[in-house]
């Protein structure tokens, strides 16, 4: 490994100009800085992380690190993190890459000069060669929520095909055969799982897909309002609807309240919890559920263990969700009607 030293001979600067640029001071020129993280990146240079403090793991997002549409989730993953860091004593910093990482930068370059030892990484589809690029650089790292093909991208995810096939099985054996998905427009593993496990469904019971039934729309309660009432004002609307996303599900319950649809003599639904929003409305909802705080755990358990040569050098951890039968399902209506958007009612076509 190359030394500060070797990196300002290469740079042609002092070491004193290395080690501010490497750190980020205002003082150092735009094209100095260039130069020295260049020949830093080329020669494997890795500061020594840790004179400050050697405690420290980045919880790190591609953008915001918070946002209401997230719902739960975020709160609920770093309930675990946090959880996690304690067995060690490790601290978190949260990182907004797209805000503060420079575009000259590696990923290294950037977590060492925020004095990381290792990074967290919340990522969302479009950010997923972030994760890929971290890890081929071989910084200390875990994706949590999403998984991945690449051997060297560490991560811990839960798989939640199987019980979005189940949560519809619920619902054709209870009689339904007009089951409607409300499905995220952006087609993550998440999401991709929740649809597949639909799609398995139906077409195992021979009910097939009909593509008016499958709605993408944004993870959110405006998004989930937009679905029910597009759902409802069918000619032959559904008598059950999964929707794969909590917030959009918080929408959709809050819409049939809003259009006087009863859960579940009217219209039964399935939603997904990533903590225990579902038993914070009524009727309690009928789930998949995925443990948000235990993705968290899990992952910040695994890196501070691995910074401190406790664990195995890599983690690809694949958590089953579960399926919790609330009381937003039931036996389809025996009348079933359409509701418009203005609340009336209709006799179904």
């Amino acid at each position: 490994m190359a030394s500060i030293r070797q990196v300002a001979q290469r740079a042609g600067t002092s070491v004193a100009t290395v080690s501010r640029a490497l750190n980020g001071h205002a003082q150092v020129n735009e094209e100095t800085r260039r130069r020295v993280l260049d020949a830093a990146a080329r020669m494997g240079y890795k500061a020594a992380v840790g004179k400050r403090s050697t405690t420290v793991i980045g919880l790190a997002y591609p953008g915001d690190p918070v946002r209401p549409d997230y719902g739960a989730f975020e709160s609920a993953l770093l309930a675990g993190v946090l959880r996690g860091l304690n067995e060690l004593r490790f601290d978190l910093n949260v990182i907004n890459l797209q805000r503060d990482k420079r575009a000259e930068e590696t990923y290294t370059q950037f977590f060492n000069r925020k004095g990381l030892r290792g990074v967290i990484l919340r990522t969302f589809e479009r950010a997923r060669p972030m994760c890929a690029e971290v890890a081929a650089e071989g910084f200390p790292h875990v994706v949590v929520a999403d998984r991945f093909d690449e051997r060297f991208v560490n991560y811990v995810c839960c798989e939640s095909k199987g019980d979005s096939q189940r949560a519809v099985e619920h619902l054709i054996d209870l009689g339904h055969k007009r089951i409607a998905l409300v499905v995220h427009d952006v087609a993550d593993t998440d999401h991709r799982d929740r649809r597949e496990g639909y799609e398995a469904a139906m077409v195992e019971h021979g009910l097939g897909i009909d593509p008016g039934l499958v709605i993408e729309t944004t993870a959110s309660m405006e998004g989930g309002a937009r679905a029910m009432t597009r759902l409802l004002g069918m000619p032959n609307p559904p008598t059950a609807v999964y929707l794969t996303d909590p917030m959009a599900m918080l929408g959709a319950i809050r819409r049939c309240q809003e259009l006087s649809v009863r859960l579940p003599a009217d219209l039964s639904l399935v939603g997904f919890d990533d903590s225990d929003v579902r038993k914070h409305v009524w009727p309690p909802v009928t789930a998949v559920c995925q443990d948000a705080e235990m993705i968290g755990y899990e992952a910040s358990l695994w890196l501070t263990r691995r910074l401190s040569g406790r664990a195995e050098e890599s983690i690809r951890m694949v958590r089953q969700t579960m399926l919790d039968i609330g009381r937003t399902t039931g036996a389809p209506p025996a009348n079933p009607v359409r509701v418009l958007p203005d609340g009336t009612r209709l006799a179904r076509s």
